[in-house]
């Protein structure tokens, strides 16, 4: 019997590394505790390579370690550059860009949902509690995720019968001359965390019956907003309060209270991620019964199941992640709670937004 070896390269300083950290004290977790392996594996190695400053420069290290198991970095951006240095099959729990793809990145294995998939849920939930909204405002970073975003949240416009308005700016460029926003029903921003906290101020002056940023479905990051935060609305790719029941891996009470023991933490979202890629993996290694590249990538495209972290199906045609659901959560009395999907809400949608 021998080790599997697995090595994660991810933002362990630099902006990212709140989120790198987090995924790699998930995946730590897997390996110690919840890697179910078939033989000959009677346990994990895990190395943890930090991928700042040079995401390219990490996964070459990585990959002259000859690992049997590959884990990307969190972000879109690192996600992208490990992939266009790699021929290896590699689990992204953290880069949500539909860019990773199929036919341009046949080797990914995308365990959360695409960014395209962020703000469906919030035009769903306005469009079922109001026929009469018609009009939609997009306001996105001119950034390849932002325009990931955007994209999604047009084809879900059109789908229900929204118009949209698309108004993109420049990264860390917002000043209050610069916006100027058609005035609408519903307001979607999607840019960096910073540009979000720097535009919501500006943009909620204007009375929107619904506003989402994707700041907002993130715990921390609209704080310094106070008050004006309530109400907003944000995509969130798990919440532990709704974790439906797995028939993959322990439950999201387990994990959060072992996550909690090990790291005197609270468990964030990347480590979930992280977390359920290793339950993943393993899973698809009891299906096929070898780590080689091909095997494994045919035996995930095969794969249908539930984690902690919520359904697992991939695009039979791109490769996408298209089993998880996303989140949609809003902003009330101070707390997060969860009010789309139906199945899964915690509190009715407050509608529309009343604006401080």
């Amino acid at each position: 019997m021998s080790n599997l070896r697995a090595a994660l390269a991810t933002p362990l300083t630099g902006p990212l590394a709140l989120f790198g950290r987090a995924s790699a004290q998930g995946l730590t977790l897997w390996s110690k505790y919840a890697a179910h392996l078939p033989p000959p594996w009677s346990g994990v190695t895990l190395e943890v390579h930090n991928s700042v400053p040079d995401t390219a420069a990490a996964m070459h290290t990585v990959l002259a370690s000859q690992p049997d198991i590959i884990f990307g970095p969190y972000g879109s951006y690192p996600m992208l550059t490990a992939m266009r240095v790699t021929d290896r099959v590699v689990w992204n729990h953290g880069g949500a860009t539909s860019q990773l793809s199929r036919p341009t990145f046949p080797l990914v294995i995308n365990v959360l949902s695409p960014a395209t998939a962020y703000f469906a849920g919030v035009l769903q939930a306005v469009r079922a509690i109001d026929s009469s909204a018609t009009q939609v405002t997009i306001f996105h970073a001119s950034t390849s995720f932002g325009k990931d975003i955007a994209a999604g949240a047009i084809h879900a416009a059109t789908e229900l019968h929204f118009e949209a308005h698309i108004v993109p700016f420049m990264p860390s460029h917002v000043r209050d001359e610069d916006i100027s926003l058609p005035t609408a029903d519903v307001l979607l921003v999607a840019g960096n965390f910073a540009d979000e906290l720097a535009i919501a101020p500006l943009v909620l002056r204007h009375p929107w019956r619904a506003a989402a940023f994707v700041g907002a479905g993130v715990d921390q990051v609209l704080v310094p907003l106070g008050e004006l935060r309530e109400g907003l609305l944000g995509p969130a790719q798990w919440m532990p309060t709704a974790a439906l029941e797995p028939d993959e891996g322990p439950t999201a009470d387990w994990f959060v209270t072992k996550y909690r023991q090990m790291t005197g933490e609270d468990a964030a979202y990347p480590a979930v991620q992280a977390f359920a890629a290793g339950l993943l993996c393993a899973r698809c290694l009891r299906d096929c019964g070898t780590c080689e590249d091909g095997e494994l990538l045919a035996a995930a495209r095969q794969l249908v199941c539930r984690t902690l972290y919520g359904d697992f199906r991939l695009d039979p045609n791109n490769g996408l992640q298209i089993g998880h659901q996303v989140l949609i959560v809003q902003w009330q009395q101070g707390q997060r709670q969860i009010v789309w999907p139906p199945a899964q809400a915690e509190r009715p949608l407050r509608y529309p937004l009343c604006t401080l």
